[in-house]
């Protein structure tokens, strides 16, 4: 369905320089926005779609450029002040046509009222992170933008560069933004950003090359001022760029028959980035990007929407949730000397010190750190002892201090090559349980049925913000449940546990 905003955008793109297949169809919708569907089948090896570095919407491209630079702004604080300026010259700018498909915002938590983040995340792995998020970046516009409308009361307009337009920008960078090449850095990226995404079922490949200085830049500044939600770990995943040479093919422009999925070969040109199809895709089919492999909380942090059995999701379980729990039974010095013992042996949490947790998978297995730990904790005190004595003979070079007795079973520090079958002892299992108990208690008193029904009345395009963060609850509620399985049946190899360090978090280093 072309709508005038896509027919005004194709004109812009025709006139900029991309090229794209006429094998591909955008598609506008009300409840939906804009989607790429396949007019024919698509072939791996398919170059579906060109863009030019010169036409992506960066700090090196933007008429803000002088204003970013005088300023010492990188990053994505520099971007955000590009979207900003690009958006206060309104036709006049050379982004005009490019900017009136892009929402004014996003719709992720960032951008959410503090009573809707109180309300809709409480108790999910995101309600901290975006409270925190918020805070920086309120002071970030105060210690930054506010000072740059004084210092250039002429040549910005104070009404796009208040605080809310700073929240908005930085959403759109942190659900549209590429990683385009050393020298752009990351950027708006027209066109590419109009596929979908979808976990794991990559249809077309955001490819660039990996340097493209200009002679004038080479010693130019590239610091990055900025703190915020848009970090180089979320543009990296979103990008998935991939600067290995690839075999060029032609790409018709807009004037090509309906039917006509590429095939001619040409040369490499360093000036355009490429939409490359990485799998078949049938005709009529959505063609979907990647964004990463990510579980609900970091895919609606990011991008403001969750995907039903994400097989990526995750649950955290603090540190100090367990110390708490260890304490309640013991004393806190006991938890305090088995935590120190745990983490001589060589084992440690995700995160740092200052924001500790372990990771249950969507299966609903622990982190094998985690339960160390709580056989650590539970060791009756004459095998404490042993254990501390053994540690401290083999740290004095009398013994290998590669692995190390507990009772009877050998823990291989390095390799992390633990038996979880000789772990999970009836103690540790209690303790599975109750952690999990503490957790799901988070979400508040309304068990997790209340939850699926609220769900199953929600619209997903109507009620978005709760629709998805209903999702998101119930999917970390299924997995403390299956944690609770876990716990309770006979210990079972699981196929997936390999897969466990791969996944990433929300949590991040404060």
């Amino acid at each position: 369905m072309a709508t005038r905003r896509l027919r005004a955008f194709k004109r812009w793109m025709s006139s900029n320089g991309f090229e794209w297949s006429n094998a591909l169809e955008f598609v506008d919708t009300p409840e939906e926005g804009i989607s790429v569907r396949a007019l024919c089948q698509l072939k791996e090896g398919d170059i579906v779609a060109k863009m030019p570095k010169e036409a992506c919407l960066t700090v090196r491209t933007s008429g803000a450029r002088q204003i970013i630079e005088d300023a010492g702004f990188g990053g994505y604080l520099g971007l955000a002040v590009a979207i900003m300026y690009e958006r206060s010259l309104g036709e006049e700018s050379p982004w005009a046509g490019y900017l009136q498909v892009l929402p004014k915002q996003e719709c992720v938590p960032l951008v959410w009222t503090l009573n809707e983040v109180d309300e809709l995340l409480h108790g999910t792995e995101l309600h901290q992170t975006v409270q925190e998020d918020k805070a920086l970046i309120c002071e970030d516009w105060k210690e930054n933008i506010f000072p740059l409308l004084d210092s250039a009361p002429s040549r910005l307009n104070p009404t796009f560069f208040g605080i809310e337009q700073y929240f908005a920008a930085k959403s759109l960078i942190s659900s549209r933004g590429f990683e385009i090449d050393d020298f752009h850095g990351f950027g708006m990226v027209p066109l590419a950003d109009l596929f979908n995404h979808k976990t794991g079922a990559e249809d077309v490949h955001f490819t660039a090359s990996s340097n493209s200085v200009a002679d004038d830049d080479v010693d130019d500044d590239n610091s990055n001022n900025d703190e915020g939600i848009a970090d180089e770990e979320a543009l990296a995943e979103k990008s998935s760029t991939d600067t290995t040479d690839l075999d060029a093919t032609h790409v018709e422009n807009g004037n090509a028959s309906d039917t006509d999925c590429l095939s001619d070969t040409g040369d490499d040109d360093p000036s355009m980035l490429e939409m490359i199809v990485v799998k078949d895709v049938s005709s009529g089919a959505e063609v979907f990007n990647t964004y990463g492999l990510m579980g609900n909380a970091a895919l609606l942090h990011r991008y403001g929407f969750t995907e039903q059995d994400n097989p990526y999701d995750i649950v955290n379980i603090d540190l100090e949730m367990v110390i708490q729990w260890c304490s309640s039974l013991f004393s806190d010095r006991h938890s305090r000397s088995r935590v120190s013992l745990w983490r001589r042996l060589g084992y440690s949490a995700c995160g740092d010190q200052n924001s500790e947790y372990f990771e249950i998978s969507f299966e609903g297995e622990p982190q094998t750190e985690l339960m160390v730990l709580l056989y650590v904790m539970l060791l009756p005190d004459n095998a404490y002892h042993m254990l501390d004595l053994s540690l401290s003979v083999a740290r004095s070079g009398h013994e290998s201090s590669d692995a190390n007795l507990l009772d009877d079973n050998i823990f291989a520090i390095k390799s992390c090559n633990v038996s979880k079958r000789s772990l999970l002892t009836k103690k540790v299992r209690d303790g599975l349980l109750a952690l999990a108990d503490t957790r799901e208690g988070l979400y508040g008193l309304e068990p997790i049925e209340d939850d699926i029904a609220r769900l199953g009345k929600c619209s997903s395009v109507k009620e978005r913000k709760l629709y998805h963060s209903l999702m998101l609850r119930m999917c970390e509620r299924r997995i403390l449940q299956r944690l609770r399985h876990y716990a309770s049946e006979p210990f079972e190899i699981n196929n997936h546990s390999s897969s466990r360090k791969k996944l990433k978090s929300t949590k991040r280093k404060r």
